[in-house]
């Protein structure tokens, strides 16, 4: 019986191993095309480089990376989106030209026009973004790539519809609807959204319609703020803080890239203002007269950004 047993066992242990044999296979990485290209390559794969400032990481600023929305490597010149009048048809979508780039393995150096040299290193971390870190302030910027004919120009203007505001040294009342209630707002001719984030400062002057801008009196300063209405990405919410009458609330709706219209819910009376001399940051290749770039800086939606490493 005993060695019945063991014969049994044998057996058992012969299939066993049997059954549990396999051919290992080992399968080598292939990189993706993009990840095999030079990094001349890599950023002419796509037209249009977002700059998602909200991803930014580290303390460090460069100028010209806080103000451009897009930006665009071709043929060794860098071309870059820096205003939302006239997003999506300046520069055919590319924008101006702000400056030449050079290329050496994975280094980026940057000549700009008036930020002057910069360098960084560049990582791929997916199909379609790369991070830009600046080994002289220690921040890494993270830019997602696009075709121009995929790219949402409107979401991107929409999202942003702050910055646009500030892009004009006043807006001028131009209309002003003959219906709704009679209000202290009806007194107010020109605006005016000073450069910075969100939550900037305002100006408002009640000297006559017709002005020169450069030369206005403002009668009062406060605060304003932009905010998103629910399931409508073409309207805005503008609060505009007047501490001596209460805060104004309107809609704002943008008519064209000179023209917003602002209706007053609680008058029910609709205003249309025009923009009056356009800032253009960063100087054009045309050599036109523009505001230099650190008065205005996009910034982070985040509240804390520390500096973390997202590479291997």
């Amino acid at each position: 019986m005993k060695k019945i047993k063991l014969l049994f066992v044998a057996a058992f242990l012969m299939l066993f191993a049997t059954s549990c044999h396999h051919e290992e296979i080992i399968v080598e990485y292939q990189p993706g095309p993009s990840q095999n290209a030079s990094l001349e390559q890599l950023l002419r794969s796509y037209e249009l480089w977002y700059v998602d400032i909200n991803q930014t990481v580290g303390y460090g600023e460069t100028p010209f990376l806080q103000i451009a929305f897009t930006l665009s490597f071709r043929n060794g010149v860098l071309f870059a989106n820096n205003n939302l009048v006239g997003f999506g048809s300046q520069g055919n979508g590319f924008g101006i030209p702000v400056g030449d780039y050079e290329t050496n393995q994975m280094i980026l150096d940057v000549y700009h026009d008036i930020d002057g040299f910069q360098t960084y290193d560049v990582y791929q971390i997916d199909s379609n973004t790369i991070e830009l870190y600046n080994p002289n302030n220690d921040t890494s910027y993270f830019l997602n790539g696009y075709q121009r004919s995929n790219f949402d120009y409107n979401f991107i203007f929409y999202d942003n519809i702050h910055y646009f505001l500030q892009e004009y040294e006043a807006w001028e009342k131009t209309y002003t609807s003959n219906y709704g209630a009679i209000n202290e707002f009806d007194n107010e001719n020109f605006l005016q959204f000073l450069a910075g984030g969100n939550n900037s400062t305002f100006r408002s002057s009640q000297d006559p319609v017709g002005s020169n801008p450069n030369y206005l009196y403002w009668d009062y300063t406060g605060v304003y703020a932009v905010g998103d209405v629910s399931n409508n990405m073409y309207l805005k919410k503008l609060v505009l803080d007047y501490d001596y009458f209460a805060n104004e609330y309107f809609d704002l709706s943008v008519l064209n890239d000179q023209t917003i219209e602002l209706y007053h819910p609680a008058s029910g009376t609709v205003y249309e203002f025009k923009g009056r001399g356009y800032i253009q940051y960063m100087k054009s290749a045309e050599g036109k007269q523009t505001k230099e770039p650190k008065q205005r800086k996009r910034t982070s939606k985040m509240k804390d950004n520390p500096r973390t490493s997202s590479r291997v």
